[in-house]
């Protein structure tokens, strides 16, 4: 799920960033390219104003009739084609002007502004039939003899627009083709970038789960580091649990032997009222060296990776042997276990657990106990492992009570007062708890939640 989450920011982003980058190019290209066709449509009419000029310098006697009609463009001919030229004398005093047919009895407004360094001046103006016109002037200066001219030439900018349209549906197909490709390389890319980290994902939940010890598999160049530092740590974590667990036991033999030297100087001298003394701190500190060993050994068991135990098994083993140990009150034990479940910790645990459970329902039970495994309707990632006995039961008050440690309620009853503490302190260091109430049949009812392994989803 992760690994999906990533490739699809991944892609999103790469996606956003290819159509932003697209976009302003395709900006640009278009600016560019009808910047590119303004400046073709000007020298075209630059082309004419040269025509103008050209007849504006030359002597009259020698060409007979200024201004020829059309300049080479029919469209000069033709009234309010769009196709205009216009010659404004600018000398004080004089107010001769010539324009083109096309014009009709219009005129050409002036554009404002600076001019360039042949004195021409280009941009759009509105025709007199209102159409869009790029219209393109120049000063001309022939002298004192002939004068000084505003020689302008306009032309409707339609064919503009339409070369830009049909360059922009160009630019848009291509584009959208190109990005197309891009997504598609993208896809590609996200996928197989991160296919070495989608594996390093499932093998560490294959190791959570118990099905891998290790990564396993060759990776590219770039994970491999990783793979070797995700290994070692695993074997770096099981040394330390092995060594925790080496410490626990050494520790538990050299307390014994001194504690038992004691307890036996004790026994020795019953008469001694100080011998009676310490013989009850004696049992008082095997008890609390007990439980803390007890609890070292639990919390460094808990912590190994990959474990998985089969409910199975581990019930109908433990049903059979307490049968044995309870045969001569002929105690029935019937168990219900859903297929393929499994518990996500190490079987010595659930041996434990599950086993104190059902020997304390044993011992209160008239005829039967029941055992019931099934994975949690509510929650798959949980196990729910119930032992109901047909026993006298017990109150709200005695189930707060039963749970603490070395606290018997019934002395006659075989035990330490260990067993319902222990399962709960072992349950808890995987995340799990013991909850105690009333069994269907009236006696009491242990519900032991604990963590499933993943792969025992149905």
């Amino acid at each position: 799920m992760r690994a999906n989450s990533l490739a699809l920011r991944l892609f999103l982003s790469a996606t956003s960033w290819t159509v932003i980058i697209l976009f302003v190019t395709g900006l640009v290209l278009s600016t560019v390219y009808r910047q590119a066709v303004e400046r073709a449509f000007d020298r075209r009419l630059g082309v004419y104003i040269r025509v103008l000029v050209a007849d504006l310098a030359a002597p009259e006697e020698a060409v007979g009739d200024k201004f020829p009609s059309t300049l080479g463009e029919p469209l000069f001919e033709l009234p309010l084609s769009g196709w205009y030229w216009q010659v404004t004398r600018l000398d004080p005093g004089k107010t001769d002007l010539r324009s083109s047919r096309s014009l009709w009895d219009g005129g050409l407004p002036h554009l404002e502004g600076s001019t360039d360094n042949e004195g021409s001046r280009e941009g759009y103006v509105d025709g007199p039939e209102g159409q869009r016109l790029r219209l393109l002037e120049r000063t001309i200066d022939l002298g004192d003899e002939i004068g000084r001219y505003l020689v302008a030439v306009a032309a409707d900018s339609t064919e503009i627009a339409d070369e830009q349209r049909s360059f922009d549906r160009a630019l848009t197909v291509t584009f959208s083709l190109l990005a197309i490709v891009l997504l598609l390389t993208h896809v590609f890319q996200v996928q197989f970038g991160l296919s070495p980290l989608k594996r390093i994902s499932e093998s560490l939940a294959a190791i959570r789960s118990g099905r891998a010890e290790r990564l396993e598999g060759k990776f590219p160049d770039e994970i491999a580091p990783l793979a070797r530092e995700t290994n070692a740590l695993i074997e770096a974590n099981k040394e330390i649990v092995e060594r925790a667990r080496t410490h626990v036991g050494n520790l538990a033999h050299a307390l014994k032997t001194p504690l038992s030297v004691v307890v036996n100087e004790a026994t020795a001298r019953k008469d001694d009222p100080l011998s009676g003394k310490v013989l009850e701190q004696a049992d008082i500190m095997r008890d609390q060296i007990a439980r803390h060993l007890e609890r070292a050994r639990l919390a460094a068991r808990s912590t190994v990776l990959g474990s998985i135990t089969e409910i199975g098994p581990v019930v109908s083993g433990l049903a059979r042997t307490m049968e044995k140990i309870h045969h001569e009150r002929a105690i029935a034990i019937e168990t219900r276990v859903a297929d393929g479940i499994r518990f996500r910790g190490e079987r010595p645990d659930l041996e434990e657990m599950i086993g104190n459970l059902v020997d304390n329902g044993c011992k209160w039970a008239q005829t039967r106990v029941t055992v019931d495994a099934a994975l949690d309707p509510a929650n798959a990632q949980q196990l729910r492992i119930i032992v109901d006995d047909d026993g006298r039961g017990l109150s709200a008050t005695e189930r707060d009570q039963v749970a603490k440690r070395g606290l018997r309620l019934d002395e006659t009853k075989p035990g330490s007062g260990l067993g319902l503490s222990i399962v709960t302190e072992l349950a808890a260091l995987y995340g799990g708890s013991l909850l105690l109430g009333a069994a269907p049949g009236g006696g009491l009812r242990a519900e032991l939640i604990l963590p499933a392994a993943s792969s025992a989803r149905t």
